[in-house]
């Protein structure tokens, strides 16, 4: 029996202000087909709505849903770095998103492995496990600082607030962002992303945190220009204003993460 050209059924399941704006970017990137649902965080809360359990047991964005046509189920894949290397392990093996893994003659072999997958590999993780959590922790302190309290209690939490960023994230901050200007100024082949000269799935995972923090957080051209003109560049690439236009044409705005 012949095999069926029919094309995967994709959907994504995309939240506002989230991490879902990275895998939109990546759909767009590959020029797949896909589908798309829209949700809502609780505007008190900032939650995900409870609809997103219905899809995934945690509830949280992104999650996304692929299913062949000769399958009954979909395969559901969340979080995003899961998210990213499933897309490029079905649909970006020729693309340059996904460098080259082996050196020639080196295939198999440890230590054989080119320094652009190497940087790949490692900054698709570093990404959520080690600049992210800084932006979640930032994001916790503005709203305690902005909580809605009488105005004699208002100075409190300012104090509070400023204890946060002084003494444990502005010194890390510093160290992120010195440690990213030096990786730009080494890129293999003098490239202008992270990992050569092509954007990769590792550069489409450092936008989101890296965008929200960019003219926050001593992130400004001043201080790191090369990672600030880096992140100009990751905006201003075909891709990822695709993904941003699509979101505007369907909810009527876009915005990376909610403000407070």
């Amino acid at each position: 029996m012949a095999a069926t050209t029919e094309k995967p059924t994709i959907k994504l399941y995309w939240l506002e202000q989230s991490r879902s704006q990275r895998i939109l970017w990546l759909l767009e990137e590959l020029k797949l087909s896909y589908e798309l649902e829209i949700f809502h965080r609780n505007p008190q809360s900032h939650f995900a709505p409870p609809e997103l359990k219905k899809v995934h047991a945690l509830g949280k964005s992104p999650v996304l849903s692929v299913k062949h046509p000769e399958s009954t189920e979909p395969v559901i894949v969340a979080e995003s770095a899961f998210i990213v290397e499933y897309l490029l392990d079905h649909f970006g093996q020729e693309s340059t998103l996904l460098p080259k893994r082996y050196k020639e003659g080196q295939e198999g072999k440890v230590g054989g492995e080119t320094e652009q997958w190497m940087r790949f590999r490692y900054f698709m993780h570093y990404a959520e496990g080690s600049l992210m959590p800084f932006m979640t922790v930032a994001l916790v302190a503005l709203q305690i600082k902005n909580a809605p309290l009488p105005f004699f209690l208002k100075p409190i939490t300012a104090i509070v607030s400023g204890k946060i960023f002084n003494t444990f994230l502005n010194p890390n901050f510093k160290s992120h962002f010195e440690f990213l200007e030096e990786r730009l100024n080494s890129c293999p082949e003098g490239g202008k992303y992270l990992c050569g000269q092509h954007l990769t799935g590792a550069d489409i995972m450092l936008s989101f945190p890296l965008i929200a923090g960019k003219e926050r957080s001593g992130l400004t051209a001043g201080t790191y220009p090369k990672l600030f003109a880096y992140v100009n560049r990751l905006e201003e690439e075909p891709g990822y204003k695709a993904a941003v236009n699509k979101i505007t044409e369907i909810d009527g705005k876009f915005e990376v993460m909610f403000e407070t």
